[in-house]
């Protein structure tokens, strides 16, 4: 039976978690440069378009409806065909229609997330193709084998957890970003050139943003007005406040100075690794979660990006891939089945071993699904362009060449 205030509820959260985008749009629009800053911004908001349409047309049904292999759905939600107003099999209480628009905006940012190892260097008509092909080789099945009824990594073989999207989010995201630049070779420039940050307040706007809309992320996902979601959108609160002061420590003891950037950056990443056991850990572990996903995410981003020389111009994989595979082993470590039964096990600290075994399993098949996935959709985005700009385009800078548009038109530097 539809119950309002959990119907309210959980579309608040879906507003919430829409507005996500936009804050991604201004944090990863604040790191590039000058002339960049209107096609960086531009790939996180086509998505608005292209991935709501992909949903209601497609993406909701195979995601969801029904069961083939445990790998992906059917389609016999086509078009929304019989996504109504009465609960559906997800949850009791809310109608099919607020569920499917909560996950709607998962779909919308997860590929947003990748643009920020692309920024600088990749067409935007091949982002465009790339990303509607990635929707549908990697995010409606990882989506589906998670959550979905059946779910190979869930309910139907593996029984692994994902409360929010350690998987289906951040570590696929973050691990096809890392390809993808792979792929595409670095900036111009990249090892000889500084590339400064050049606006640091829409930096840390985007990331307080991003931080206000994760609240509906994980709170909304125990689907009810509920306790769950009152613990959800606390453990979320203490591995983000963790993880600040974590980076701003390691940063005094690594530069001699905290820096804003770096407080934002850090607030990120306790928000990526919280993620997939935030209905699961208890408080005093969402502040272990942060306090270390920090040093994991920094050392990644300041010594192994540059040790293995892969431009990641954003650190999408230093941050969200990295620290969602460190959030879903830390599931398996302090994962409680007192706190959410949906996680049949206790965790590694309490003494079992199955939900650990289960978690560090369904990292490893979304890892190499996740890379399959990426060089499939590049290799027949190439059919159609080139993945890259040319020299010329990449020194005038994105805005101009792909858009004709300029952020800031007084400005008549040199960037």
């Amino acid at each position: 039976m539809v119950n309002s205030g959990d119907t309210g509820f959980m579309l608040i959260c879906a507003a919430f978690v829409f507005f996500m985008t936009p804050g991604l749009a201004l944090f990863y629009g604040g790191l590039v440069r000058r002339k960049n800053v209107v096609n960086t911004m531009m790939s996180s908001v086509f998505l608005v378009g292209v991935a709501i349409v992909l949903w209601v047309l497609f993406g909701y049904s195979l995601a969801f409806s029904g069961n083939t292999a445990g790998i992906i759905g059917n389609l016999d939600w086509i078009g929304f065909k019989n996504v109504g107003m009465e609960p559906g099999p997800y949850a009791d209480t809310i109608p099919n229609l607020a569920f499917a628009g909560f996950q709607m905006m998962f779909a919308i940012i997860t590929p947003a997330l990748i643009t920020g190892a692309t920024a600088g260097r990749m067409k935007f008509k091949a982002m465009f193709i790339f990303m509607v092909l990635w929707s549908f080789v990697v995010y409606y099945p990882m989506a589906h084998m998670v959550w979905g009824e059946g779910g190979l990594l869930g309910t139907g073989w593996l029984h692994s957890v994902d409360f929010a999207g350690g998987n289906v989010v951040h570590i696929s995201s973050g691990i096809s970003a890392l390809v993808l630049s792979i792929i595409l070779g670095k900036r111009e420039g990249f090892e000889t050139q500084s590339y400064r940050i050049h606006n640091i307040p829409m930096v840390a706007f985007g990331a307080c943003v991003l931080l206000f809309g994760w609240f509906g992320f994980n709170a909304g996902s125990a689907l009810g007005a509920n306790g769950l979601a009152a613990h959800a959108f606390m453990t979320t609160a203490a591995s983000c406040g963790a993880a600040i002061v974590s980076w701003m420590l390691i940063e005094v003891m690594h530069n001699g100075k905290p820096s804003l950037v770096g407080a934002a950056t850090g607030m990120v990443a306790g928000l990526v690794a919280i993620t997939p056991g935030a209905g699961f850990v208890p408080m005093w572990a969402a502040v272990i979660i942060g306090i270390v996903v920090s040093p994991i995410c920094y050392c990644m981003i300041a010594f192994v990006k540059k040790r293995f020389g892969y431009d990641d111009a954003l650190d999408a994989f230093g941050c969200h891939g990295i620290g969602g595979i460190w959030g879903g082993i830390a599931t398996g470590i302090f994962g409680m089945n007192s706190i959410n039964a949906a996680a049949e096990w206790d965790g590694l600290v309490f003494g079992e071993t199955r939900l650990f075994t289960a978690q560090v399993i369904s990292i490893i098949i979304t890892i190499v699904i996740a890379v399959i996935g990426t060089l499939i959709c590049a290799g027949i985005t190439r059919i159609f362009t080139p993945l890259r700009v040319s020299k010329r385009e990449e020194l005038i800078g994105l805005d101009k060449s792909e858009h004709n548009e300029t952020a800031y038109p007084s400005f008549n530097g040199f960037d």
